[in-house]
């Protein structure tokens, strides 16, 4: 019923290499975390690696299968999130100038819900969720086991993994002091989620 150590051991490291190497939501938890902290940047954790684990569970229920096998849905899951990432990209890019943590006019934030939308209009996690079930998941009777097992131990390794980023975004705010610093940092940050958005136009 429960997997084997061996047969859990490929999909650790793949979802450890899916969570830990760079993709918006990477760069969001950086950003937000040189800017406000790190526990400005814990809700938007749990709500990427939350929401992605669900996708496992649409997708291995069928009806996720269904909708990732339309391409016109495909289409307009990527259009979304190259808009809402694009406008990211924006309010980043046109932050105000403060030395980070400084407190002033309250900005609206991405939170623990904008991370979890982001996720769901996002056609590569839909992608990763279909592998997983394809890959990993066991046929027979404990198949929906075996994937809501699947869904929380990638639930458990992306935590830890977006939280390096967010250490190394709070890390870097030790740095960079300067108000300069500070919005080289936060432009520097728009222009690589810019490019992450749109790239996957071309991948």
């Amino acid at each position: 019923m429960w997997l084997s150590l061996t047969g859990l051991l490929p999909f650790l490291l793949f979802a450890f290499v899916a969570s830990i190497t760079p993709g918006p939501t990477n760069i969001l938890v950086l950003s937000n975390s040189h800017r406000y902290g790190v526990n400005a940047a814990l809700p938007i954790i749990f709500g990427a690696s939350a929401s992605a684990a669900a996708l496992v569970l649409v997708v291995g229920s069928g009806f996720g299968q269904s909708i990732s096998g339309l391409p016109w849905v495909q289409h307009t899951l990527q259009g979304c999130g190259i808009a809402w990432l694009s406008y990211l990209s924006w309010q980043i890019y046109n932050a105000p100038v403060s030395a980070p943590h400084e407190t002033g006019t309250p900005q609206r934030r991405l939170g623990m819900w904008g991370a979890a939308s982001l996720q769901l209009i996002n056609p590569k996690t839909w992608m990763m969720a279909v592998a997983v079930v394809s890959v990993f998941a066991t046929q027979g009777a404990d198949q929906q086991t075996h994937i809501e097992i699947l869904a929380l131990v990638f639930f458990v390794v992306s935590m830890p993994c977006l939280g390096m980023w967010a250490l190394l975004g709070a890390g870097s705010a030790r740095v960079l002091q300067t108000p300069r610093a500070m919005q080289r940092f936060n432009r520097c940050m728009a222009l690589l989620l810019l490019a992450s958005a749109w790239l996957s136009l071309f991948i």
